[in-house]
């Protein structure tokens, strides 16, 4: 195990997890159909859960580009391992969408609605506006980067060997009610990305994958869940560094 394959792993499991939940409240003829945010919210509560348990011992669990550069500018992580901690962050979430579609695509099939199909990989803003949307990004973002900074004051050390921060640092528990929380008062307005490797790599899925009947991939608004998370992290390293 090294850093890239925890990262790799552990998103893998956050995606197929977090696409999973969606594509059994919105697809159609499943089990979960119409369920509705509470259940969603709590899926993704969830799958950060267990992404946190598998890769926190061996990175403390980034899971999350905006994460990832967070850390680096906390000086927890070099600057030269970020490219392969988002590189291995995206193909997590090209892989966790994949396993998702594989266990689900009876119910892709079964949907007419292509919007529909595309919102189980990516987030879609209720409200197309791109000011808001691109806020509510920053804001759900900067709570998330905040409250690991705030919480944590060290790196983590595992035998022997100390570790960069990341979610994992918080603990598993307290980094889902944290995510529980975002998603619930936050996220009802663009899907909370908060984590672009969160919203690209199944968007990339999406983009290649032959999906029966799927539309387009909405290009023109994937930008708003990567720069927003990405600004909500360095803002919120600027605040920590403020106040601390």
């Amino acid at each position: 195990m090294n850093h890239y394959l925890a990262e790799f792993i552990g998103t893998t499991l956050l995606l197929l997890l977090g696409n999973g939940v969606v594509a059994n409240v919105i697809l159609k003829g499943t089990k979960g159909e119409n369920s509705g945010w509470i259940v969603i919210t709590t899926g993704w509560a969830l799958a950060v859960y267990i992404g946190v348990v598998f890769a926190g011992p061996y990175t403390g669990a980034h899971l999350n580009p905006a994460v990832t550069i967070a850390m680096a500018l906390h000086k927890a992580l070099p600057w030269t391992e970020v490219p392969g901690y988002i590189l291995a962050q995206i193909a997590g979430g090209f892989c966790g969408a994949l396993l998702t579609y594989i266990i689900h695509k009876d119910h892709f099939d079964a949907t007419a609605d292509p919007t529909t199909k595309l919102g189980v990989f990516a987030t879609i803003p209720n409200i197309r506006n791109t000011a808001t949307n691109l806020a509510s990004e920053i804001i759900g973002t900067f709570v998330l980067i905040f409250v690991i900074f705030f919480i944590t004051g060290q790196d983590v050390t595992i035998n022997g060997k100390t570790e960069p921060i990341g979610m994992g640092s918080l603990g598993a528990i307290p980094v889902a009610f944290l995510v529980w929380a975002i998603g619930l008062s936050l996220g009802g307005t663009t899907g909370y990305a908060i984590n672009p490797a969160r919203d690209l790599g199944p968007r990339i899925f999406h983009a290649i994958w032959p999906i029966k009947g799927k539309g387009d991939s909405d290009w023109s608004y994937a930008w708003i869940p990567i720069i927003g998370p990405i600004t909500g992290a360095v803002l919120a390293f600027v605040v920590y560094i403020l106040i601390k």
